[in-house]
């Protein structure tokens, strides 16, 4: 069975099926509603129904408050209709959001590495080419696990026809857990993508600042392969984040491209060197080495942020106080439902980075 959603003000319908969630059926049909986490824990796909009966899904709490609940609001990636609707929401659009619709993928794992002793490299094989903007994720299926989990793609997009993902073991987590200790090369994943909109603003003209803690440099190595492959001229700068030189991953991929694209520049910083690591670079939190970096003068940049919120937020709190405004600052979190909790309330200046 499915159901007709109409989303205003744009007048557009879209066909919902059976237990199949708005945001998800909206997607596949090239409507990009706002969205972050997926998994109703940050609230950014919030929307008002103005008619039709629906099931409200699994909402946290934090990101959907009961006097919410109460005034017929939803997330989108929890609400399935029961009946046609109407609802009313921010759709996104920007000129340089390509808007690939969402499909599904057999893919099956052609490499796994270890990254550093906490992040694993997978590159998986899929079965046909996906159209993808550097910054974007892909969902994924792993056996015997409920729900799928979401990876920012590492790749750039002109390897269409592989994945390659940083994934970081959370303690914990069933899946960054099977992908440790279970995943072999041969075994084949479902997967569906691609998600988000953490992309590169190519028709602004300024200097970008890439700012990446722990496995969020999956994004911002994706977005400047893609630029530095297309011949874009602008300064690019990457701050990588990490606690010691085992934890610096990539690292030698970074310093090869500052010798071969004279416009890229690469700074790393380790928050807690060990002895044995002889580290001479900056010496503190990835924030705090665009601080000194730009002495406290970033305006006239665009800057992307890729990380956990931690990080994040203090990168965002650095590139204001040096000068860098809202527009100019765009953010991928690294959730996972654990933070439901602590971030499922975003500050109201930053609701639509």
């Amino acid at each position: 069975m499915t159901y007709q959603v109409t989303i205003e003000p744009i007048g557009m319908t879209i066909e919902v099926e059976e237990d199949q969630t708005i945001l998800d059926a909206a997607l596949r049909q090239g409507v990009w509603l706002p969205f972050a986490c997926g998994h109703g824990t940050c609230g950014t796909c919030k929307v008002q129904v103005t008619d039709g009966f629906f099931d409200i899904g699994e909402a946290s709490s934090f990101a959907l408050m009961d006097i919410e609940r109460e005034e017929n609001k939803v997330l989108a990636c929890c609400c399935k209709p029961e009946s046609d609707m109407v609802i009313e929401a921010d759709v996104d659009e920007d000129e340089d959001f390509l808007g690939y619709l969402v499909q599904d993928y057999q893919a099956k794992v052609i490499e796994i590495k270890d990254l550093s002793p906490t992040i694993k490299g997978v590159r998986l094989q899929i079965d046909r080419t996906m159209n993808f903007q550097a910054g974007q994720y892909v969902n994924i299926q792993f056996p015997d696990i409920e729900g799928t989990r979401a990876f920012s793609i590492a790749n750039s997009p002109s390897e269409a026809d592989v994945i390659e993902l940083h994934i970081r073991q959370i303690q914990g987590g069933a899946a960054t857990t099977y992908v440790h200790k279970n995943l072999q090369v041969g075994d084949e994943l479902d997967l569906s993508g691609p998600y988000g909109q953490f992309f590169v603003r190519k028709s602004d003209e300024k200097d970008m600042i890439f700012i990446a803690g722990g496995s969020g440099l999956s994004s911002p190595q994706s977005m400047i392969m893609d630029l530095l492959e297309s011949g874009d001229n602008r300064t690019l700068y990457l701050f990588q984040g990490a606690r010691d030189i085992a934890e610096l991953y990539n690292r030698e991929i970074f310093e090869q491209l500052v010798k071969d694209y004279p416009n890229f520049r690469y700074i790393p910083a380790l928050n807690a060197p060990k002895t044995k690591d002889n580290w001479t670079g900056f010496t503190g939190f990835v924030h705090e080495a665009v601080a000194n970096y730009f002495e406290n003068k970033c305006s006239g940049h665009k800057a992307y942020l890729c990380g956990p919120p931690p990080m994040i937020d203090a990168a965002i709190s650095t590139l204001m106080q040096s000068r860098l405004f809202e527009k100019d600052i765009h953010t991928e979190r690294f959730l996972s439902a654990a933070d439901g909790a602590t971030t499922g309330a975003r500050s109201a200046l930053f609701r639509s980075i």
